[in-house]
């Protein structure tokens, strides 16, 4: 049996080590209650039989985990397409498994076989045990006891192998904006009440219409496949390009989570931009382990003139170990804390302390998701004048000139 090449290789199924563990253990339990001489898991691949999962008696080991063989020259096949039954308790009373090379290639006289199915029908491969000496005794039991085994491997497989084809859908279709920049900016105004002015633009990302999703969720389907750094940058890089059409004076604040940070990446794609024109809006609503690589990795930037802002401020604990730990220079209330807040006395409360404290550290305070006048009325009672919302103006495309 030839063993696995680094084509193959690719086509391998990493696995987490509880994963395996179990289907490792399943194997070797029903090898052994069965009384056979080797227990395997084979998945069928572009025209192959993979080997999986193997358990043999101690000084036999006829075939390891990675070898393959072709699928149409196997017993796995002639047991999934009906062609030889479940039991086989000698190989040599079927003319056609005496003809098969793999019958002494493996010195297979006894074998029990059944397929490991899917959910929705479909056949990843097979469980299969067999023995060196015929077995008078095998029965319909034993293959009950294979098919109770094989579907709890199947369980197991499938939901590895779903949570893989989920990831590599989600590859692709990031792939497919990278090659072919399948995104574009729109650019929301802040808006200061009191100079009746922009003051600064927010870059925001909107995908094709197909398929149909947020830009939140590109973006942290692209982080749970570690690509979410790569899909920022190009965001940034598509924003910075706006820079041209805004008249100095007014800032464009850009969005990058703290893994991007951490990757060093930013001083690539802002080397040569005007630093003073620049906000970075820190946009992750989890916690960060490490401040203090944040801070480091951000300090010569800051230092050379780009602005900090905690971007949702309000929105859950996060946010506020966000602005006491970066110290940012602008905190934005988010939507949920302004959205009625002329109605809700709590969001009234926590936004006043915000600004208490934006106050006391030298921050200033932005508040996003302003969508009624009775709305900014309260922002301005509470003492923020500059707001960003449908109510100043909607995303879209930077004026010209």
């Amino acid at each position: 049996m030839a063993e696995q090449t680094s084509a193959v290789a690719g086509m391998a199924v990493a696995a987490p080590h509880s994963t395996d563990e179990l289907i490792r253990c399943a194997v070797g339990l029903a090898r052994t209650c069965l009384g056979m001489d080797v227990g395997f898991v084979t998945e069928f691949r572009d025209g192959l039989r993979i080997f999986r999962h193997v358990a043999s008696v101690e000084g036999f080991s006829p075939v390891r985990v990675g070898d393959y063989d072709p699928l149409d020259e196997s017993y796995c096949a002639l047991v999934v397409n009906g062609r030889i039954p479940a039991i086989v308790q000698d190989s040599h009373a079927y003319p056609e498994l005496v003809a098969l090379a793999a019958t002494d290639q493996f010195d297979i006289r006894a074998h029990v076989g059944v397929p490991i199915r899917f959910h929705d029908g479909a056949v990843f491969g097979t469980f299969c045990c067999y023995s060196r000496n015929p077995e008078a005794n095998l029965s319909n039991c034993d293959v009950g006891t294979l098919a109770a085994f094989a579907n709890l491997i199947g369980e197991l497989i499938e939901s590895r192998v779903l949570g893989e084809r989920a990831r590599a859908t989600i590859v692709e279709r990031l792939t497919d904006v990278f090659s072919a920049g399948r995104f574009t900016m729109v650019y929301q105004g802040v808006f200061d009440t009191e100079r009746q002015r922009v003051v600064g633009y927010e870059a925001l990302a909107r995908f094709a219409p197909e398929p149909g999703r947020g830009p939140d969720q590109w973006f942290t389907e692209a982080h749970g496949v570690e690509l979410g750094h790569r899909l920022e940058m190009l965001a940034i890089e598509k924003a910075l390009a706006g820079l041209a059409l805004i008249p100095d004076g007014v800032y464009l604040a850009i969005n990058v989570s703290p893994q991007t940070i951490l990757t060093g990446v930013l001083d690539a794609v802002l080397a040569g931009a005007p630093l003073d024109r620049l906000m970075l809006e820190v946009t992750e609503h989890c916690s960060i382990t490490d401040y203090d690589q944040i801070s480091q990795a951000l300090a010569q930037l800051r230092k050379n003139g780009l602005r900090l802002a905690v971007d949702d401020a309000g929105s859950g604990y996060a946010s506020f170990r966000h602005i006491l730990k970066l110290k940012p220079d602008v905190i934005k209330l988010d939507q949920s804390l302004i959205r009625n807040i002329d109605h809700e006395a709590g969001s009234r409360a926590l936004a006043a302390a915000l600004i208490t404290f934006a106050a006391a550290t030298g921050s200033k305070v932005v508040a996003e998701g302003v969508e009624t006048e009775d709305e900014l009325s309260t922002l301005r009672e509470l003492g923020v004048h500059t707001v960003q919302g449908y109510l100043t103006g909607r995303p879209g495309s930077l004026p010209a000139g």
